[in-house]
């Protein structure tokens, strides 16, 4: 039996693939400071969906690729591990997953998971510097995807080359084609920042440029500005 439906949110960081303990430690920081005045995220957690940088990274490799295959949905090894912490410690709740590297694949199809067999009430996924999974067109709406370019708006992250968002589509003469962004999610957002795929959660030299300030601060203020403050402010109107 489910708990009762809240309006309160609460958040999970997912690391990717050799990712250390450290890697969310100034972003939890920054969520806590920006969210102190706000009760309607109830609490921000850390996982590790294919362990951290002490296991073996070619078999966390592997998973993730797996993962990404789309004729294997039933493998998701990401996803059932974070599925059954979120249903050790949010069922009944809405869920915010933001999701780095391959913790981005594991996010959206956790979140899938957990909303199909009602787990969760409600939920949205923010993937930074993740490859390419195809979004189910039903789901686009909830989906942010953030990626780091350099100066030039040309893509600086290795990683978000990776996988697809194709798929087969028709032109208005009914000619079938390959639709690069069949499958894409509604909102991908490129972010002019310092460095690469290993850079969104940094905030010290030299990963802070003189105008915009810290890789950090920068995604914050994104996902903040992108999917927090609605949340807050339409949970806030819950009675």
């Amino acid at each position: 039996m489910h708990a009762d439906v809240t309006s309160e949110w609460d958040v999970y960081l997912l690391a990717g693939i050799g990712s250390r303990r450290t890697i969310f430690a100034e972003c939890v920081k920054e969520l806590q400071h920006r969210l102190t005045d706000n009760g309607n995220i109830s609490a921000i957690r850390e996982l590790f969906p294919y362990g951290d940088h002490t296991h073996n990274f070619f078999q966390q490799l592997l998973q993730v690729r797996k993962d990404l295959y789309r004729l294997r949905r039933a493998v998701q090894f990401g996803a059932r591990a974070v599925a059954a912490q979120v249903r050790k410690l949010s069922t009944g709740r809405p869920v915010i997953f933001i999701g780095h590297s391959g913790g981005g694949v594991a996010a959206y199809q956790a979140a899938v998971m957990l909303s199909e067999e009602g787990a969760i009430s409600d939920w949205r996924v923010i993937q930074v510097g993740s490859p390419k999974l195809p979004i189910k067109r039903e789901h686009n709406h909830k989906v942010h995807y953030v990626l780091a370019v350099n100066e030039e708006g040309e893509c600086a992250d290795y990683i978000t080359r990776l996988g697809s968002w194709g798929g087969i589509s028709r032109n208005r003469f009914g000619i079938w084609y390959w639709n690069r962004s069949k499958y894409a999610p509604k909102h991908v957002i490129p972010l002019a920042l310092v460095g690469g795929h290993q850079h969104y959660f940094r905030r010290e030299a030299p990963y802070v440029h003189p105008e915009r300030g810290a890789n950090l601060i920068i995604i914050i203020d994104t996902i903040w500005d992108r999917v927090l403050r609605d949340i807050c402010t339409s949970a806030s109107h819950v009675i």
